[in-house]
């Protein structure tokens, strides 16, 4: 029986409180320490999440770097963080579980691939509907020419209503931690959902749609854009910290639609689902579709975020028991998200010129 990967989680934010829960429920993985900037911190974090009394304490991320516990770590740190501590992270040999956003553009992100590749560690990012199982029966649905045939257009939305104090103290309203605001934290989940369902095919062209909603210290709170492939394809994606819980996915193909309404979290944990037309059409009165769209559900025993996790625990084993290399879907995938976004932001940073894409 292989040994499940050892994890250290590096900071205390909300989102580890997740994590945490997600490495307790995946077979394959155990959280063996946590490092914050003080120990106090870390030692709270340890009871108020039920961790095992002998849980490594470390009052500072490089003490955590340095335990020969860990494997693998789990950063949920701010952004702006993101390379320096990833980068050290893969120096030190432990592979890296990144909360998404990655990186603050690609040219960091790549200097964070680049120690991973070098020190032969896994790194994926934290965009956890990628591994739930309804994600890959969708994908069954779009590869079926005769029932969805080619993608013409996709829309995708992402927004939530933050309150006062989120929108004053939230590390993803500050210009020095999370300075992409929106666009990095709502609209990655939308960039992802687009490329996902475009095959991961790059658009050749970014144009920010005018007038976004920005903070005083001019981060973005609300935004939106559309991407255009060459062969005319269209995807559009809204995000915003401004406006009701919304989690839209609709793709569009020649012979059949999808479209989902809780994309990024499902609206329940144990089932999730989404509905699929095909050879729709009205009848003679054009009063009615003689073709009615599909309701799927698909049901999962685990949270996406331990399907994750574990996924991520089965490279890492692969690695540290049989000599393998690491995977470079998750990497390569992160990547296009990332350039995509830059291309979005520096179209939104020039009163929505368009902006093309190169990988």
């Amino acid at each position: 029986m292989v040994a499940p990967i050892r994890f250290g989680i590096m900071g205390c934010a909300d989102i580890a409180r997740k994590i945490c829960r997600a490495i307790g429920l995946a077979h394959n993985a155990t959280v063996v320490a946590v490092g914050s900037r003080s120990a106090d911190k870390a030692r709270r974090f340890i009871a108020d999440n039920g961790l095992p009394e002998n849980t490594h304490v470390h009052g500072s991320y490089e003490e955590l770097l340095e335990d020969p516990a860990v494997d693998a770590v789990y950063v949920p740190l701010p952004t702006s963080l993101h390379v320096h501590w990833a980068v050290a992270a893969a120096g030190k040999g432990k592979h890296v579980l990144l909360e998404k956003p990655p990186a603050l553009n690609a040219a960091e992100l790549d200097r964070i691939l680049e120690a991973c590749e070098v020190n032969g560690v896994q790194i994926m990012d934290g965009t956890m509907w990628m591994h739930h199982p309804r994600t890959a029966k969708m994908r069954e649905l779009l590869s079926d020419p005769d029932l969805f045939g080619q993608v013409k257009r996709t829309n995708s939305i992402f927004s939530f209503n933050g309150d006062s104090d989120f929108l004053k103290n939230d590390i993803r309203v500050k210009p020095d931690l999370d300075g992409l605001g929106a666009l990095g934290d709502a609209g990655w989940y939308c960039i992802r959902s687009i490329l996902w369902a475009n095959d991961y095919d790059l658009p050749r062209t970014a144009i920010a749609f005018p007038n976004p909603v920005k903070n005083e210290a001019g981060v973005v709170l609300s935004c939106d854009a559309s991407l255009h492939w060459e062969d005319g394809r269209v995807a559009t994606f809204h995000c915003s910290f401004l406006a009701h819980l919304t989690m839209d996915l609709t793709v569009i193909g020649s012979k059949g639609t999808l479209q989902l309404n809780d994309f990024i979290v499902p609206i329940e944990q144990k089932s999730a689902h989404f509905t699929f037309a095909s050879g729709s059409c009205f009848d003679d009165l054009v009063d009615s579709w003689t073709t009615f769209p599909k309701k799927h559900v698909v049901s999962t025993d685990l949270p996406q975020e331990a399907l994750m996790v574990s996924e991520f625990s089965s490279l890492v084993a692969a690695i540290k028991e049989s000599g393998a290399k690491p995977d470079h879907k998750w990497p390569t995938i992160s990547r296009k998200t990332q350039v995509v976004l830059d291309a979005v932001k520096t179209s939104l940073d020039s009163g929505s010129k368009p902006v093309q894409i190169a990988f």
